[in-house]
This record gives structure tokens, C-alpha cells and sequence, in this order.
């Protein structure tokens, strides 16, 4: 049932960039995400966006941890959120100041959000025309009615799959008839991760094999997150951005663990993306 992508599919999928282009027509992307405890989770996603060859991201972080984001990398803009975590009232303030963004990537690191407010973020994006990736802590049931139809990828783990849509993805072709129609009922794109990932966007099933056994690491499913906003910022269609980010990755996942074996961090597998991504690069 499913179509086999790899690497060489992303290819196709990635836009070419144009020759004489300028700062920000090359994709302007939005991470929200992270808390006291887990600081790093946004700066590994904000990063991977940028490697993907976006210009401009904007990290809303935690006030609490906006210094060490600033610390951690000179290549981020960082806004500091109004609580420390997302309310209606931190959601309206970041909304109200908000440059433009084409893509946004939101959850990774963020404690349990104000539900009301994630839903009410998700469809202020969608009405800027804002492409839009859910990842771990923006992954709740809520979420779902706000997110469907407006083009947003949701990109679960098994055990994050069965608390969005209440069901156990299964294996082999359940798996994929599973997130097949997950996709087709709630009308979002569904990137359901594991060692060979998943997509579908109700209509398409795509299986990305590959990766590494050592992309357990804390933070890896940050840098995918990261590298579908990426890509959402310049492909417009979450079916091919949600699939390139998957294939991308694994080979990154690949290519360290041929250097390093079971001893990557997340931040090899950032620091392993342009090597990755440069033989796809167009010129139009």
C-alpha cells in the first residue's frame, strides 16, 4: 500500500532556490517550545531549521531560559514568552508581536500546555497561512479539531500516536492503515515516527526506512520537528515536507552513526544535516 521514499526522493520535494533571492524568501520559521528542564529541546529544532536552509528563525522560548537560548547559538532571535509556559494570555502577547513567519514548529520541551490556547495558537497560524508541525507536547487530542484542515503535520512517536488519536498505531500494514486514516479523519498530515516512519496526509502513504539504531538519543525527534518546519517554510505541501524532513534525517541518522556508532548526540545529527542536504541543492 505504501510508496518507499528516500534521500534521493527529497530531492524532488525541495523547491529549487532562486538565484537572485534575499533575506527571508527563503522561508521564515517559528519554534515554540521548551521549559526550565528541557532548554535544549528548542535549540536543537530552531537549529535543524535553519540547517535545513531556511533564512530566519524565531525561538519563543520560556523567559526563564531565554538567556541561555541566546547563549547557546548567535544564529537564533529569540523571544522571550510572557509565562512560562503556553496561556491564553502568553499565546496573545506572542501572536501580537509576531514578525512574519511562513512555517512554525510547536511542543518540543513545552510542558503541558493551556489546551485552549494551543488550539487558539494553531488556528491564528493557520489564518496568517502558516504551515504548521505538532511535536510532543502540542501532541494532545485538543489540538486536533483546531489543526484539521489547515495543512499542519503532526509528528508522533507510537506512544504519543495513541494519546492525539486514542488508538494503537500497530505494525507492519496496520501500522499504515492507521495512519492513513487518522490523517484522512482529522484532515492533518501525520509523520508517525520509529524505525521506519510513516506518512500520510489522507490520501498518500509514504514508508521511510533507514536511520540508525542510535537516534534513541534525547533531542533527535526535535531535530526532525525542526527540519519539517524547515522545509514547510519553502514547500508548501506538508505531504512532501513531512517526507523529506523523515528521509533527511535518517540519512544524517546514518552518516554519524558510520562515525561515531552508538554515540551520537542530537547535535551530531544537526551538525551532520548541510553534508546531507547540499547534493540537493537547486539554483532556478
Amino acid at each position: 500500500m505504501a510508496e518507499q521514499v528516500d534521500v534521493r526522493s527529497a530531492a524532488g520535494m525541495i523547491p529549487p532556490r532562486a538565484a537572485g533571492s534575499r533575506k527571508g524568501e527563503n522561508g521564515r520559521v517559528l519554534v515554540l517550545g521548551g521549559s526550565r528542564i528541557y532548554h535544549g529541546a528548542p535549540v536543537l529544532a530552531s537549529l535543524a531549521a535553519l540547517r535545513s536552509g531556511t533564512d530566519l528563525v524565531y525561538a519563543a522560548v520560556p523567559g526563564m531560559i531565554a538567556d541561555p537560548v541566546r547563549a547557546l547559538s548567535p544564529d537564533l532571535i529569540v523571544i522571550p514568552l510572557a509565562d512560562q509556559k503556553l496561556t491564553r494570555g502568553a499565546a496573545a502577547k506572542l501572536l501580537g508581536a509576531l514578525p512574519v513567519v511562513d512555517s512554525a514548529a510547536v511542543g518540543m520541551g513545552m510542558p503541558s500546555p493551556d489546551r485552549g490556547a494551543l488550539a487558539r495558537l494553531v488556528r491564528d497560524l493557520a489564518d496568517r497561512d502558516v504551515r504548521t508541525c505538532l511535536d510532543a507536547g502540542a501532541l494532545v487530542p485538543e489540538v486536533l479539531d483546531a489543526a484539521g484542515g489547515t495543512c499542519s503535520v503532526v509528528t508522533p512517536h507510537a506512544g504519543e500516536f495513541r494519546r492525539l488519536f486514542g488508538e494503537d498505531p500497530g505494525s507492519g500494514e496496520a501500522r499504515e492503515r492507521a495512519v492513513l486514516g487518522c490523517a484522512r479523519r482529522h484532515g492533518v498530515t501525520v509523520l508517525l515516527k520509529g524505525a521506519e516512519d510513516v506518512i500520510s496526509d489522507g490520501e498518500s502513504v509514504l514508508c521511510c526506512r533507514g536511520g540508525s539504531p542510535a537516534m534513541t538519543a534525547g533531542g533527535t525527534g526535535d531535530v526532525l520537528a525542526g527540519l519539517v518546519a524547515g522545509l514547510l517554510s519553502r514547500c508548501r505541501r506538508p505531504l512532501d515536507a513531512a517526507a523529506a524532513a523523515a528521509c533527511i534525517n535518517a540519512a544524517a541518522g546514518e552518516s554519524v552513526h558510520a562515525r561515531l556508532g552508538f554515540h551520537m548526540a542530537a547535535s551530531d545529527l544537526v551538525a551532520e544535516l548541510p553534508a546531507v542536504m547540499a547534493p540537493l541543492d537547486r539554483v532556478s
